[in-house]
């Protein structure tokens, strides 16, 4: 046991990269300048590595990955994922992605499997089989199973010529020539391949479905993505007294000082049943001491006629878009009968996370 006193240990190296042993920093001042960039460059290295390997895939896409996606498409239960390790990882990555973008998916271990967890596959369901090697023991106790259910599938592999390429309905496979780490152990550029070639599958499939955003927000109800795209115009909207009106024959100056008090920079012009006649802004009011008008003459004659409104049952993300389209910053809300209900700000979609 080392006394009070015992100096620390310092840091071992492997390689030409000095490891820090308990007690050293761990903040910049534990590396030397030229540690720093030896560090750098190696992770540069490993990034560009595991590009080139993702990129690789795109070059080789083919038949192969039409009849994936074609196996897949025709199934009417679920797209079972499996895989260990690693490739199991990457395979609930995969699944849930599925799940999200309108092809239902559950992950099975395959150890599990052989325990009762079998129980999850139906006839109706198809098999995406995940493993670098192809040669996985849970993995080849598991295919005959699958088979013998009468579940086709498709394997992700990067050998075509295993046990798993051999028995797949479809093979996937996943060309890597070198993993990212020096040893060539550590699935790293293998897993990465793995995971873009699964989203695009996942992606293809989506399309093929004519899976849009209605359908995303269905499957996305929690969370800012959530609020984005499920919200409504009316869910936003300024009511009461936070939304700015005047009777059309009302002053400008009127108008300007409802204006000023809630800040908006627009007021609704409406009749007595509260229908929206017309609607004026600051961009009015810039035409307005351009063309030197009357500043106590009725609203009604400087207001913009029949403008651009929504109903309070639209998406929150179809107003921001019209203000995007028409260089707007507001829009009055109105019923199916053309009455006024409020008005919506560009700032409260942007406060609630929505942009076009």
């Amino acid at each position: 046991m080392r006394g009070a006193g015992h100096a620390q240990e310092p840091g071992k190296t492997f390689g030409e990269l000095r490891v820090l042993t308990p007690g050293r920093s761990r903040g910049g001042a534990g590396l030397s300048a030229i540690q720093e960039q030896r560090l750098l460059g190696r992770a540069r290295e490993v990034l560009l590595l595991e590009a080139g390997a993702v990129a690789a895939q795109a070059e080789g896409l083919g038949a192969d990955f039409s009849a994936a996606v074609s196996l897949l498409l025709g199934v009417s239960g679920r797209v079972v994922v499996t895989g260990m390790g690693k490739s199991g990882l990457i395979g609930r990555k995969i699944s849930a992605t599925l799940s999200s973008t309108g092809t239902p998916s559950l992950f099975l271990h395959p150890a599990e499997a052989m325990h009762g967890d079998f129980g999850m596959l139906t006839g109706r369901d198809a098999c995406l089989v995940l493993s670098a090697s192809g040669e996985t023991e849970e993995m080849k106790k598991a295919l005959p199973v699958i088979r013998a259910a009468g579940v086709p599938v498709v394997g992700m592999t990067c050998r075509r010529a295993s046990t798993l390429g051999r028995q797949a309905a479809a093979v996937l496979e996943v060309r890597v020539e070198k993993e990212a780490c020096r040893h060539n152990l550590v699935p790293t550029s293998s897993t990465t391949a793995m995971l873009a070639v699964g989203d695009a599958l996942a992606l293809a499939l989506m399309e093929l479905r004519g899976f849009g955003p209605e359908d995303f927000a269905r499957l996305h109800p929690g969370g800012s993505l959530g609020r984005r795209l499920n919200a409504l115009t009316g869910d936003l909207m300024r009511s009461g007294a936070a939304s700015p009106e005047v009777s059309p024959g009302a002053p400008l100056s009127e108008a300007l000082l409802i204006m000023t008090s809630t800040r908006l920079g627009a007021v609704s012009v409406i009749g007595p049943d509260r229908r929206l006649l017309g609607f004026f802004t600051d961009g009015d009011l810039r035409r307005v001491l351009r063309r030197g008008l009357d500043m106590d003459g009725p609203i009604s004659d400087l207001m913009t006629r029949s403008p651009l409104t929504i109903a309070p049952d639209r998406p929150a993300r179809e107003a921001a878009e019209m203000l995007r389209r028409f260089g707007c910053d507001n829009l009055p809300v109105v019923d199916p009968d053309g009455r006024l209900l409020g008005i919506l700000d560009e700032k409260d979609l942007l406060e609630s996370g929505i942009s076009a």
